[in-house]
């Protein structure tokens, strides 16, 4: 999922919220290392295990999530500019066909959620492609990273938290790789909201956004628990709309979502 995905969700888990930030912060790494023993002790203070506070330990300051937070351009596009350059047409033909094949599962998602399959696709063609690519960069520096940056600490602060105790729930490891700003898995989720709103989709046992049926039913049970109404119409003035913009803040991939999401569903 997107940088500017979820930011409704910052509300965790009461695991994850925090009164006041004491770690310091910076607009460089300079301060970095010293930066991490301060968070360290926070993280021990909610919780954080001790795989998670070594996974904090072993990270690096992203110089690559910062300039990709410093360059973001795509959601300034106009609709139609936007729909072109994330390829709306191939989503839409590869999602109609992904539907037809996996047909059962979609409809026990919807069964399940309320959650209609051209939503759920359109955004995991979205993300990344369908899986296709799901990123390069380590999530948990990533994360770390914002973190440690002045710009947005506070939001991404709980995050960082969900991350270390994925980590400690074996849901990640320290070295899962996601998308320039932490999210992971086939829907990019930031990792707080990976935590709080994980699903079991294929019955494993495990929590896994990597797997796409996990993945999937995350996504969904996100939206629903978001307030996704069953059986609403979710374009522009229709109820569940307003859900989709729980998912990502711009415009644009609102728009893009309920167009898609309609012609994957017709």
């Amino acid at each position: 999922m997107s940088l500017l995905s979820r930011f409704a969700a910052v509300a965790l888990l009461s695991t994850l919220s925090h009164t006041a930030q004491a770690a310091s912060c910076s607009d460089t790494g300079g301060q970095y290392e010293g930066w991490k023993a301060e968070m360290a002790a926070e993280a021990k203070a909610e919780g954080v295990g001790k795989r998670g506070i070594d996974a904090l330990m072993a990270t690096a300051y992203s110089k690559a999530t910062i300039g990709a937070d410093r360059n973001q351009k795509s959601f300034k596009y106009s609709l139609e500019k936007f729909l072109n350059v994330r390829g709306a047409d191939a989503i839409i033909s590869q999602g109609r066909s992904r539907k037809a094949k996996n047909a059962g599962f979609y409809a026990s998602l919807e069964a399940a959620y309320g959650v209609p399959a051209g939503v759920l696709i359109a955004i995991h063609g979205m993300e990344t492609g369908f899986g296709n690519f799901m990123g390069d960069t380590n999530v948990v520096s990533a994360i770390a990273t914002l973190t440690y940056d002045c710009r947005r600490s506070d939001f991404f602060r709980p995050h960082l938290i969900g991350a270390l105790k994925m980590v400690d729930a074996g849901m990640i490891s320290m070295k899962t790789v996601g998308a320039k700003h932490g999210e992971l898995g086939h829907t990019q989720f930031l990792p707080g909201n990976a935590y709080a709103y994980g699903v079991d989709g294929n019955g494993d046992g495990k929590v896994d956004l990597y797997n796409q049926s996990d993945a999937l039913a995350t996504t969904a049970n996100y939206l629903r628990k978001h307030g996704w109404k069953p059986g609403k119409g979710y374009q522009e003035g229709e109820p569940n709309f307003a859900v989709i913009k729980e998912w990502n803040a711009a415009k644009v991939y609102q728009q893009a979502i309920a167009i898609m999401g309609a012609k994957i569903d017709g």
